[in-house]
């Protein structure tokens, strides 16, 4: 990236990923993301959402690096994500010859925004005690098996 400005926004993917590949061969992915924040309002006690922003993103791959891939295979419509990247200006034309122009986003870095995804477990492994359980049962009511004598008095080397 070059040193323009860069932003980074939450919000949900409002459809999923378009994937086109250029004549050469470089993959791009295509997505909007919808950010809507919220204030609150001291006279009404309550919150109060903004007006929603929708973000025009693009995703490109480097070499290797498969990005636009991954982002169409693994964010669906309405998935919570977290955007990093730099603001940029395209123009184009549009249908009737008139030159205009669009922000974008130019994705650096993408992720899924886990604050408000659903609960770890699944509905049948949830733990009913509140708290997260590995998966086996409780780690610590048995003592380690360190290979060690259970021997309170040997040395422990």
């Amino acid at each position: 990236m070059s040193q323009e400005t860069t932003l980074t926004i939450r919000g949900r993917l409002t459809a999923d990923g378009e994937l086109r590949f250029t004549p050469s061969g470089s993959g791009v992915a295509n997505f909007t993301v919808a950010s809507q924040a919220s204030k609150f309002d001291k006279n009404t006690n309550q919150w109060v959402d903004q007006l929603t922003k929708f973000w025009r993103c693009a995703a490109w791959n480097q070499g290797k690096l498969t990005r636009a891939e991954n982002i169409v295979n693994l964010l669906k419509k309405g998935d919570n994500v977290i955007v990093y990247g730099e603001i940029t200006i395209r123009e184009y034309v549009d249908k009737e010859g008139n030159k205009k122009t669009a922000e974008e986003i130019r994705v650096e870095s993408i992720g899924k925004d886990l604050t408000f995804h659903g609960q770890a477990y699944a509905a049948n492994d949830a733990p009913s005690s509140g708290y997260s359980q590995p998966r086996g049962g409780d780690p610590w009511a048995e003592p380690a098996n360190t290979g060690w004598s259970n021997d309170p008095t040997a040395p422990p080397f």
